[in-house]
């Protein structure tokens, strides 16, 4: 089931992306006109913005003539609508009560949200996460790979007899990695085969496999290089992802504190089940 947690990410995703709207200015200059009605830049900016996603992939010229165009047939049929006095249709005003609801939440949200998580939250949010993130071992290594076992023995037994490991890689070894000596660099668990993984993260630094390691490629012989604590992902690899965070958790507490002050009444016995199990708090 989902979570308040999901849905209040799922919201700060959402509203990221209307930040590229741009909002009227007030000396907005008139691009078009349709009888009396005016289709002005920042008109055609939010028309862009809410191109079908298909348009919205065409060259920006283009989309701006697609978003010009729709803006048109709109103000066309608005003007007919508006003859027609469909302005006082009750299933009209409803809608447009649900849209400015909508848009007051999403300018509330870029006031108090959006807005209000400075540099400073975020770095400190990333610190914090980074605090707590277990250590991961990390090695690096060098592999020569071959078709059989007795090739790899035969390379096992030259690196006994103090024959250099790059040099045999680079002979001898059939991956593709072979010129760089078989460096396979850094890797954290997971990334390799199983039985290649096991064998070199029990290896200690600067020894190779006295047996080949054979996995659905062939056979290795592995060298081990290093062996570490993985470094944490940079801050600017993870900052836009740790600002949503930081984000989603300011949204939760504004609709916590709002609920609080107000009274939220569900009538229906379905629906507030559902309600209330969505927004229970996360275990």
């Amino acid at each position: 089931m989902l979570r308040l947690h999901k849905i209040a990410l799922a919201a700060c995703v959402a509203f990221i992306g209307l930040q590229g709207q741009v909002l009227a200015q007030d000396a907005d200059a008139v691009v078009a006109k349709v009888g009396k009605l005016e289709i002005t830049q920042s008109d055609l900016d939010l028309a862009i913005a809410n191109l079908d996603p298909q348009l919205a992939q065409l060259p920006d010229e283009q989309k701006k003539v697609a978003a010009l165009s729709g803006a048109i047939d709109v103000k066309l049929l608005a003007g007919n609508a508006d003859g027609e006095g469909l302005k006082d249709d009750a299933e009209f005003k409803k809608r447009m009560a649900f849209i400015a609801d909508r848009e007051l939440h999403n300018i509330y949200f870029k006031k108090h949200v959006v807005d209000a998580v400075t540099e400073d939250d975020v770095k400190a949010r990333y610190e914090k996460e980074i605090a707590a993130l277990p250590k991961q071992e990390e090695v690096s290594a060098r592999h020569i790979l071959v078709k059989t076992e007795e090739e790899a023995k035969a390379i096992i037994a030259d690196l006994d007899a103090g024959k250099d490991f790059i040099e045999l890689a680079k002979e001898k070894s059939t991956d593709p990695n072979k010129s760089e000596g078989g460096d396979l660099g850094y890797f954290t668990k997971g990334r390799m085969v199983p039985e290649f993984e096991e064998a070199a993260f029990a290896m200690e630094k600067g020894t190779y496999t006295k047996t080949p390691v054979k996995t659905q490629f062939g056979f290795h012989v592995i060298k081990l290089e290093d062996k570490r604590d993985a470094a944490p992902p940079a801050y600017e690899t993870v900052a836009q992802q740790v600002r949503q965070l930081v984000m989603r958790d300011k949204y939760l507490e504004i609709i916590e504190k709002a609920k609080a002050e107000q009274t939220v009444e569900i009538l229906d016995e379905a629906l507030r089940k559902g309600y209330e199990d969505v927004n229970k708090p996360q275990q």
